[in-house]
């Protein structure tokens, strides 16, 4: 016989989907707060030291976190050549995102790098064969036409500089797609682990180039607080997706273009205008039609694949 709680049915459903969405907004905050530190510090030193410096401060942090909760088992890895080519594209990723960082408010650099969902869209067209239906195509132009307000090119405001997250997005698209390659078997907690290793090993291959001694202690402060920032605020995330739906919170990932918003008014003076605002809204409009409509997707193949089983 069932036994029927005495709390309100409502009350225990909601309950892992608010924990989601608060995990998922704290760790939104704490990838902002890393990202404006890079803009900060990214007048003094170039994009790759940053990477090789943040990445070699947060794999001890990760390594500890893993060994913890998982246990050394969760260390290895079947897929060492993927990581280290998904740790190539992060790297290229994240220069560009954080090169655009100086040269473009913070709003707007972080609203045109809010695209990759699209081009994950593209990729899983044309590179992975998977249909998508006229409404998510729908999507993608209207998060393309986002894009191309933001960016505005060939108009008086139009800056080169903007490109720059533009090919972060579609850097970050390939390294989502090219995570299909991963089996099952590997944990997310493993997954980072290895991208923040091989980010290290990559970065670390070219960082001599373009190396500055760090000699400030402020700025040490602020390596070290983009280390545990972007460590934290991708621990959260992947905690969100663990413990609510995908379709849940997945649109809570756009509270970072109203923080990315507020630290650029606080800290640089930077006021977006009106057309970068409805762009940036067409954007994450998209995106987040385009998460729910692939959630709708699966738990449909879910069903199906149930009622066959039955």
């Amino acid at each position: 016989m069932a036994v029927v709680s005495a709390a309100p049915s409502g009350a225990v459903a909601a309950s892992p989907a608010m924990r989601g969405i608060l995990c998922l907004l704290s760790g939104i905050f704490f990838l902002t707060i890393s990202d404006s530190l890079a803009k900060w510090l990214g007048g003094t030193y170039a994009p790759v030291q940053l990477l090789f410096l943040r990445g070699s401060l947060a794999v001890p942090i990760m390594l500890v976190l893993i060994l913890a909760v998982a246990g050394r088992p969760a260390l290895r890895t079947r897929y060492p050549r993927l990581h280290l080519f998904r740790g190539f594209l992060n790297v290229v990723s994240a220069s560009f995102f954080y090169y655009g960082l100086t040269r473009l408010p913070l709003a707007e650099n972080t609203a045109i790098a809010f695209s990759a969902p699209l081009f994950v869209t593209l990729l899983s067209v044309f590179y992975l064969k998977e249909h998508v239906d006229a409404r998510r195509w729908a999507a993608v132009i209207a998060g393309f036409a986002g894009v191309m307000i933001v960016v505005q090119p060939g108009g008086p405001a139009f800056q080169p500089a903007a490109l720059l997250p533009l090919a972060t997005a579609f850097g970050y698209a390939v390294m989502m797609v090219s995570a299909r390659g991963i089996g099952r078997e590997e944990g997310l907690l493993t997954t980072m682990f290895y991208i923040a290793l091989a980010q290290v090993i990559v970065a670390g291959a070219v960082v001599g180039w373009v190396w500055q001694p760090v000699e400030q202690g402020v700025h040490w402060a602020g390596l070290t607080g983009m280390a545990i920032c972007s460590t934290a605020g991708l621990g959260l995330i992947t905690q969100a997706f663990r413990i609510a739906p995908a379709s849940v919170v997945a649109p809570f990932d756009y509270s970072g273009l109203l923080w990315a918003g507020i630290f650029g008014w606080l800290f640089w003076d930077e006021v977006p205008g009106w057309v970068a605002c409805l762009g940036a809204v067409l954007i994450a409009a998209s995106g987040i039609y385009i998460a729910w409509r692939e959630s709708r997707a699966s738990s449909s193949d879910a069903g199906r694949g149930a009622g066959s089983g039955a």
